[in-house]
């Protein structure tokens, strides 16, 4: 059970790794077709549609093979500095947290 949940967070963070290039390809293909309201128009849409997918995937596949989606997907929404750690990584001290919020 426990390796299904797991198998199941995996999946859904994929979805959304492969949702970002997919959106932008499916909106670029709208707005070229929207501009163009042909045959060659709505032929480039549906290849830049279906190219931000393939690149959506490919993205996607690459993440959860490379470092698994739940580590990237916690290492994009982490918030450094609100843990209190500056850019380059280093903890700030707790004299030094209050003169930074002054």
């Amino acid at each position: 059970m426990l390796r299904f949940l797991e198998i199941f967070v995996e999946v859904v963070q994929w979805l959304q790794i492969m949702l970002s290039p997919s959106l932008i390809g499916v909106i670029s293909g709208f707005i070229v077709y929207y501009n163009y309201p042909n045959q060659y128009g709505a032929a480039i849409g549906f290849i830049l549609a279906f190219s931000g997918l393939a690149i959506g995937v490919i993205w996607a596949t690459y993440i959860w093979k490379k470092y698994g989606t739940n580590y990237f997907m916690s290492r994009i929404m982490a918030t450094p500095e609100l843990d209190g750690y500056r850019k380059d990584g280093t903890k700030v001290e707790e004299d030094e947290s209050d003169e930074i919020s002054k």
